[in-house]
This record gives structure tokens, sequence and C-alpha cells, in this order.
């Protein structure tokens, strides 16, 4: 009994010491998350004269909204497949490399976090315009006579997503690579598997909830990332334009903040899909 009770002070303690941690998080949760969509909701929900209405999600209704809603989803989709068919080999290569070569790689993956975004974007626009070196290149090896345009196409837009967001599909893809177990893999071996039978059957499977993380993390960003098609100049307006257009051209923060709701619920609905499919909390790192 009296071992019992000297644990009560420790663990009043301890909570006490979470809860140090844990409130002033939740303080800035609320007022940095929850406050601003409670605000963007009540926007949607109403019209300029304070009046609560469904006219702002039935306006989105309309076929060109939904053609820019289906185009951006439609390039989010090219955009994760690609990242995976080069994302994957590129993190399961590194978890399967040496110890020096996985820190080289795992440095060239990290390196351009160290920069901004559009500086990098900018540098592939340089590379790609009329008179780049890319052009250079091409023309001095004989390859081509005129100048290609690489620019205003839409795959520079597709390049430039794959480009920004190809590190949140190879460091997952890497993370489950590392953690198996391939003695599996080598046990399949034994028995007569072939090796993609094996990769198939074993490796693939082992993998899948670094691969659905990837996906996740690819996807939900390049719904809604526009300036890079302003950037690369594909004509394409994608639902971030639309919303941006909505609150800064048009001021009608009503519509386009009931596009931002839309577009929540989307990305919300992709996560849950991602954690019924058997997903964890997308910890990658």
């Amino acid at each position: 009994m009296a071992h019992k009770k000297a644990l009560h002070p420790l663990k009043a303690k301890e909570a006490r010491r979470n809860a140090l941690f844990t409130v002033p998080m939740a303080c800035l949760a609320v007022l940095l998350v929850a406050l601003p969509l409670v605000y963007v909701l009540g926007m949607a929900l109403t019209t300029a004269d304070g009046q609560l209405t469904l006219d702002n999600f039935k306006g989105i209704l309309r076929a060109d909204y939904l053609l820019v809603f289906a185009n951006s989803m439609k390039l989010a989709f090219y955009t994760t497949v690609i990242s995976l068919l080069i994302g994957y080999p590129f993190g399961y290569f590194m978890a399967r490399s040496g110890r020096r070569w996985k820190a080289l790689l795992m440095l060239l993956v990290i390196i351009p976090f160290w920069t901004s975004a559009l500086v990098r974007i900018y540098g592939w626009k340089i590379l790609l315009q009329g008179n780049g070196p890319i052009n250079t290149v091409l023309k001095s090896l004989g390859i081509i006579e005129k100048n290609i345009k690489f620019l205003g196409s839409y795959g520079s837009v597709l390049l430039a997503m794959v480009y920004c967001l190809i590190s949140m599909m190879i460091l997952p893809c890497h993370s489950a690579v590392d953690k198996m177990d391939f003695t599996l893999v080598e046990a399949a071996r034994d028995l007569g598997s072939a090796p993609w039978r094996a990769f198939l059957d074993v490796t693939l499977p082992l993998t899948m909830p670094g691969i659905l993380a990837g996906c996740v993390l690819v996807f939900v960003p390049s719904v809604g990332i526009f300036y890079l098609a302003d950037i690369m100049g594909g004509g394409l307006v994608l639902v971030g334009n639309l919303i941006r257009d909505q609150l800064l051209k048009v001021r009608d923060w009503h519509m386009g903040s009931a596009m931002s709701m839309v577009l929540i619920v989307l990305t919300a609905g992709i996560y849950l899909v991602y954690r019924r499919a058997g997903g964890d909390d997308l910890g990658v790192f």
C-alpha cells in the first residue's frame, strides 16, 4: 500500500509535465487550424449579407469548374504514377546500398529541401526555355535543327510537379524497404521462386505501406499546387488557380471558401481511404 501511495505523486508529476507540453500545442492547433477552418466554412455557407445558403456549393457544379477539378485530379494522378515509377526503384536501391552510398543518396534527396521550390523551378525554366542550355546542347549535337518548345506544354508542368514532389515518394519507399526482413525474400528464392516472383509475392506486399504513404504524400499536395502551372506556362487552370482567382481577382470570398472546403473534403477522403487500406499515420521519417 505504501508503495502504491508513493507512485501517486510521481504519476501526478508526469501528468503535469505532459500537460505542460500538450496544452500549448493544443492551443496552437485550435488557433491556427480549427478556427481558420471554421471561418472558411462559415464563409462558404453564407452570402455577402450574412445569410445562410448552399448556393456557393451549388455554383461549383458548373461545367467549367468541374472540368478544372477533373484536370487537377488527372494531373495529380499522373504525377503520383510517375513519382512511384521513379521513386520506388530509387528508394529500393538506396535502402539496399552500403552505408556510404546510402548517405550520399539520402543527401541528394534531402538537399532540394534546403532551397526554395520557386528558385528550383525557375532553374528548370531557364533550362527548358527556347534558347536555354538543353536546346543549345541538342543543336550542337545535331539532334535538332530548330529549338524545341518545352515551356508552355502539359509535359513541362508535369515535369515540375514530379520534380517538386518525388522526394515525398522516395522517403517512405526507402523507409519501408529498409525495415523489411530480407530473409523472407531469400527463403522464397530457396523454395524456387524466380526473382520477379519473389518480388511480387514478398517484397511488394511488405513494402506496400510505404508505397501507399508515398502516393498520399504526392497526390494530396499535387491537387492544390497552382504556381507551377503559372511559372512553367502550361496554360492549365487548376483548382489552386481557381481558388486564387476567386479570392484575389473576382473578390468572391464566399465562392472561394466553398471551393477550398471541397478541396479539403477531397483531401480528407483520400486520407480516409488510405487509412482503410491499412496505411499508418504517415510518419515516414
